[in-house]
């Protein structure tokens, strides 16, 4: 049998009998088999592939440094002037008269806590005050490293991580796959934003390349976010309870910790990806939605206010006024000190954003696409990527702010700069409040938490199980979410076991350079299909 609408000229073939009924076997199996070699690779030691795998990120930054860099600032572009453009910006992505499935609330709740809710919570403060301390301008003695005339600086390299161009990577996904599924009645995978280049050639072997490239890319990706919110989450039990355990002497989360919160967040994941979007998934992003308001108007409330709001006007100045530099400026020399600490600086931030954003942009742009249907073009980069944009910048100054503010103040004496990444909120709620209210508030907080990581880990398994049943968004089958959500349980765990974060960050970053062609490719196919040869198809 074959999953597609009469009107597509993409048919991907599905079984129909046995374990694989109505998926393709070769998106469905080839996956599972490379990604168990990994883990067995992995699994036999451990230390060695940690090793390794460390090689390989110093080995993809410093040869295709370059190219994140620019292929992101590629992305952004195409995104922004499609919207602004009057011809391209006013295009339904769906039929003509259809509507929005979801409400205007519901559509940026889940958006938001799929793309990048997690990342909020645990870099809305360790990001502002990372760069307080080192950025570009410290490292070339332009500023003064935890100086009050660097906060300015803090923000612009923290929003460049958070504004724009992550959600345009997300975003180009999305436009391309809403508008040639939903208007052109083409299935809803990764490889049909690649038909207007490549035709029925998708169809085949090449497509389920494509899509096969997607399923390892969202795992990866997936997995370092699961990985930090897992290791935030587990300092928020410390928080609370104090339990030894949770974390070393150090004061990171330990292994058991980890690995004990990513089984309970796989097993409500699972879960909710059975229950489908309408009910778990829609349930829970407004439920985050909602709490996020309530932890924000707290930092709003008791945190430094009129020092946030001065600091959100200047970063969204000196961001839009330094974006087209910070989005095109490569550092490669290392024949120099300054030189070296500078590539050193991107390769650790800006390459490893833009690699994070890009491994985990085919299961968020395809979630974005599956929530979209019947928005136009311009209303959909609004709320996909302008208004998440400003929301994050809303995250980064008020919460933010109020780190850098204590430390400037003296309050901290460090103590927020020397905190280890997961814990950094805590140590500012801690200093902020009461240890009642520090303790009540950090209930919030790992409340939150869990809800953003169940429900960025049951869309991903959902969007997994879509493409390897070529676009049937109805696809669920409990046994192969719940084997997936072992497959990934399993592949976060060694990975952790060969190097924690570390490990975690350097797969991605190896591992998204693949699907970073695609984008580029998906990105010229959508151009194609709007701008030249929309008038053929209608």
């Amino acid at each position: 049998m074959t999953q597609s609408s009469a009107d597509s000229s993409i048919q991907i073939s599905t079984t129909n009998s046995g374990f694989y009924r109505g998926f393709n076997v070769s998106v469905a199996a080839v996956p599972k088999v490379l990604i168990l070699a990994f883990i067995l690779w992995i699994g036999l030691s451990p230390e060695r592939a940690g090793q390794q795998l460390a090689e390989m990120q110093t080995w993809s930054t410093s040869t295709f440094g370059a190219w994140y860099i620019y292929v992101t600032a590629f992305f952004t572009v195409t995104c922004l002037a499609i919207a602004i453009w009057p011809r391209t910006g006013k295009v339904i992505l769906g039929k003509a008269d259809e509507k929005p499935e979801f409400s205007m609330f519901t559509w940026l709740s889940m958006m938001f806590g799929a793309g990048i809710g997690i990342g909020m919570l645990t870099y809305s403060t360790a990001e502002p005050i990372f760069h307080f301390a080192t950025n570009p301008e410290t490292i070339q003695g332009l500023s003064t490293s935890l100086d009050a005339s660097n906060v300015r600086n803090a923000y612009k390299w923290a929003l460049l991580h958070y504004g724009l161009t992550p959600w345009a990577c997300y975003g180009l996904i999305g436009i391309t796959l809403a508008y040639l599924s939903y208007a052109r009645g083409m299935p809803l995978t990764i490889r049909t934003g690649l038909q207007p280049l490549f035709g029925e050639a998708m169809s085949g072997w090449l497509g389920h390349v494509v899509d096969i490239a997607a399923i390892l890319a969202t795992l990866i990706g997936l997995g370092v976010t699961i990985g930090y919110g897992v290791s935030q989450f587990a300092s928020g039990i410390f928080n609370i309870s104090g339990m030894s355990w949770v974390v070393d002497e150090t004061g990171s989360p330990t292994l058991a910790a980890q690995i004990t919160g990513l089984a309970i967040i796989v097993s409500a994941s699972c879960l909710s990806a059975l229950s489908g979007i309408q009910r778990g998934i829609k349930w829970l992003s407004n439920i985050n939605m909602a709490l996020s308001i309530v932890l924000l108007l707290f930092f709003v409330a008791l945190g430094s206010t009129w020092f946030a709001i001065q600091s959100f006007g200047y970063a969204i100045w000196d961001y839009l006024i330094a974006l087209p530099a910070m989005s095109t400026t490569v550092w490669n020399d290392a024949s120099t000190e300054v030189g070296a600490a500078l590539q050193s600086w991107q390769g650790a931030w800006n390459i490893f954003y833009w690699a994070w954003w890009i491994a985990f942009a085919p299961f968020v742009g395809m979630f974005l696409a599956r929530v979209s249907r019947g928005r136009t073009i311009r209303e959909y980069v609004l709320g996909a990527i302008i208004i998440p944009s400003l929301i994050c910048l809303t995250w980064l100054t008020f919460v933010g702010a109020t780190a850098i503010d204590l430390e400037l103040s003296g309050i901290a004496q460090g103590t927020i700069v020397n905190s280890d990444i997961s814990a950094q909120l805590f140590t500012t709620m801690n200093l902020l409040l009461s240890p009642n209210m520090a303790i009540a508030l950090s209930v919030l907080v790992v409340v939150l938490l869990l809800t953003f990581l169940v429900t960025s880990a049951d869309s991903g398994i959902l969007i997994i199980n879509t493409l390897a049943s070529g676009g049937d968004q109805s696809q669920k089958q409990g046994t192969h979410v719940i084997l997936w959500g072992a497959i990934f349980a399993v592949l976060v765990s060694v990975l952790l076991l060969a190097g924690g974060m570390d490990a975690l960050r350097s797969a991605m970053i190896v591992g998204a350079l693949p699907f970073s062609l695609v984008m580029v490719l998906l990105a010229i196919s959508l151009i194609k299909a709007l701008v030249f040869d929309d008038e053929t198809q209608k």
